[in-house]
């Protein structure tokens, strides 16, 4: 069965995470991408390792579902075929530094001289403004944003996300951006210009510590694990690991209380209300700990959760996708066949009459070149 986004055409000019990212979702949604690579080819086929085989799985992780060429846009005949894949586009998407698709005729104004229904775009690190000349890097955004500087220890040094937490989020938001703009274009024919930048991603992600600068005048500070509004909202110790409690309102921390077998906490005025219980935490802690230092984190978190206690244990990636395939989530969907079979991550969303579709492999450089050439140099 197709996915909604059937008969859509995708010209991906986007190269390392936030437009692979987002034009792989699209491809699973049933959009046809075509996705454009220079001769050396994107730059995450290089970031190694971990592999698999020869091939790095940052690159197969975020671009399965394309069709691959390779195209020089030094190569006048190579920028013809570029420019008539984005006249026959639906949507278009890039994240060259701004400006940088217009000395191939592959910028907006460009595109929509031939296709005026297109939907453009374009991702940058921060804005085509007076930002246009910064290159965007995720661990740029990260440190210029905040979020570095409220991640880590309360009195240790800054530290990143994990993951390139704002590619991903900018990848998501663009996938937002232009699916509102396709459904403009369906009620008007009118395409449009939507611009992405990491930095605003990130500004409008980090959520509550925004608003506590935008809304209150408060500039937020690392807590480590601890969360400035909510206890318990973090790791506590138990009889061997710590788990993640999160009982983030009066009614989960009495069902806390009760099945540590302490009701009685429930109704201390110190700690009955939340602003209460953050403002007590630390003497609240301890007192939570001493009852879960009776048992293991396992234990407790079966028995918390059939309590309706939100907690989790704290497990490395593996343990994550052991708990997904518990849950009945099947994360991982094989994608190709034979030798070209490649494990990846399931799409995130199910669709009840459209489900996600899993066709093709992360392509190899230029796979379909020749075909796509052929289809390019041919009229419709």
């Amino acid at each position: 069965m197709a996915g909604p986004l059937a008969g859509v055409l995708v010209a991906d000019f986007s190269r390392i995470l936030a437009g692979p990212y987002a034009t792989m979702l699209l491809a699973d949604m049933g959009a046809e991408v075509v996705k454009v690579e220079g001769p050396r080819g994107d730059d995450t086929r290089t970031w190694m390792p971990p592999v698999r085989g020869e091939t790095s799985t940052y690159y197969l992780g975020i671009n399965r579902g394309k069709r691959s060429i390779a195209l020089d846009l030094r190569d006048p005949d190579d920028v013809a075929l570029a420019q008539e894949l984005a006249r026959r586009a639906d949507v278009v998407i890039e994240n060259l530094r701004p400006g940088g698709m217009r000395k191939y005729g592959l910028d907006f104004d460009s595109v929509k001289e031939t296709n005026a229904g297109v939907v453009y775009a374009s991702i940058s690190g921060f804005g085509s403004g007076k930002g246009a000349h910064v290159p965007g890097y995720d661990l740029m955004v990260q440190a210029i944003s905040g979020l570095m500087d409220l991640t880590g220890d309360p009195d240790g040094e800054p530290y990143r996300a994990g993951i390139s937490v704002f590619d991903v989020m900018a990848g998501n938001h663009a996938v937002i951006g232009i699916l509102a703009a396709l459904r403009h274009r369906d009620a008007t024919g009118e395409g449009q210009h939507v611009e992405l930048n990491l930095l605003s991603s990130a500004l409008t992600g980090l959520v509550n510590h925004s608003s506590a600068w935008v809304a209150g005048g408060v500039v937020p500070h690392r807590m480590g694990n601890a969360h400035p509004s909510v206890f318990p909202y973090e790791p506590l110790a138990t009889a061997d690991d710590d788990i993640i409690i999160a009982a983030a309102n009066d009614g989960q921390f009495r069902k806390l209380c009760e099945a540590l077998g302490i009701p009685e906490v429930a109704d201390d005025e110190r700690y009955a209300r939340n602003a209460d219980r953050t403002e007590n935490r630390e003497e609240l802690r301890p007192v939570l700990v001493e009852r879960l230092k009776q048992r293991s984190a396992v234990e407790w978190f079966e028995l918390l959760v059939d309590a309706g206690v939100p907690c989790g244990p704290i497990q490395s990636i593996d343990g994550g996708f052991a708990m997904a395939e518990r849950f009945g989530l099947d994360p991982v969907v094989e994608v190709g066949e034979g030798d070209r079979a490649v494990p990846t991550t399931r799409h995130p969303i199910r669709f009840s009459a459209t489900p996600a579709v899993y066709e093709l492999p992360p392509p190899e450089l230029d796979e379909h070149g020749e075909e796509l050439r052929k289809w390019l140099s041919a009229g419709e």
